[in-house]
């Protein structure tokens, strides 16, 4: 079995986002540095090919969002020197939980994905107000399965890992010397407290990346994966819009 050049790889992916700046005459670069696995390696490869990178730290409404998450955050900005910005969100989203209490009674998963959108668009502003490209932080993993929030962490301008699995975004960290407290941390979107990936799907990311890097798996496991799948086919899909066949 040929061993991945992890360097090779990590420079065409580098060329990529400069190439993307110089053509689109951006400035500089701002992501949501999570604190997660993701985002450390967008971080990092990011400050690679542009010294104006900006992580953005969002905290908003569960506890490891202050804690653990911030904590980390902070790590992979100092050891990379990547320029860190805090921006609380916890209480814009809960102005907007009660600006929205006449109108309906919002259910828990829509109230959970008022903080992937919320930042997005503290994203988009600094974007916007310092002329920066958004990058993207979501992995093939959570793209097949639908892991993500429309508008929310699913709204870019590039995305320099799309294309890796969880198991691949490792193997990177490894080559590129993240902390173990990065590689050996419980994946979560933590949109609540208590809540990771793993254990609100029902499956490991280590079984659906067998699955799409070989496509092993048990019925079962194939049964989930499939599900949600199906399920999310609308995240990845353009919006629909009309077309008049006879103008």
């Amino acid at each position: 079995m040929m061993m991945r050049d992890y360097g090779a790889e990590t420079e065409k992916r580098v060329e990529f986002i400069r190439k993307l700046l110089r053509n689109s005459g951006a400035h500089g670069i701002v992501f949501g540095n999570s604190g997660g696995k993701d985002s450390a390696l967008v971080g990092i490869l990011c400050k690679r090919a542009c010294v104006d990178t900006v992580g953005l730290i969002m905290p908003c409404g569960s506890k490891r969002n202050y804690n653990e998450d911030v904590r980390d955050a902070m790590a992979i900005s100092e050891q990379y020197g990547i320029q860190a910005r805090t921006v609380d969100l916890s209480g814009v989203a809960d102005e907007m939980k009660r600006a929205l209490g006449p109108a309906v009674d919002i259910s828990g998963e829509a109230a959970a994905n008022i903080a992937p959108r919320l930042r997005m668009t503290a994203l988009y502003a600094v974007a916007a107000s310092e002329k920066r490209l958004v990058a993207g932080t979501g992995n093939r993993s959570e793209k097949h399965m639908g892991y993500f929030t429309k508008w929310g962490d699913g709204a870019y301008d590039f995305n320099p890992i799309a294309d890796l699995t969880v198991t691949e975004v490792f193997g990177f960290l490894r080559h590129l010397g993240a902390p173990n407290l990065i590689i050996e941390k419980e994946p979560s979107a933590g949109l609540f407290d208590g809540q990771t990936d793993e254990g609100e799907m029902g499956i490991t990311y280590e079984k659906i990346d067998g699955y799409l890097l070989s496509g092993q798996c048990t019925p079962e496991e194939l049964d989930i994966i499939d599900r949600y799948h199906r399920a999310s086919e609308h995240k990845r899909l353009s919006p629909a819009v009309y077309k008049n066949e006879n103008p």
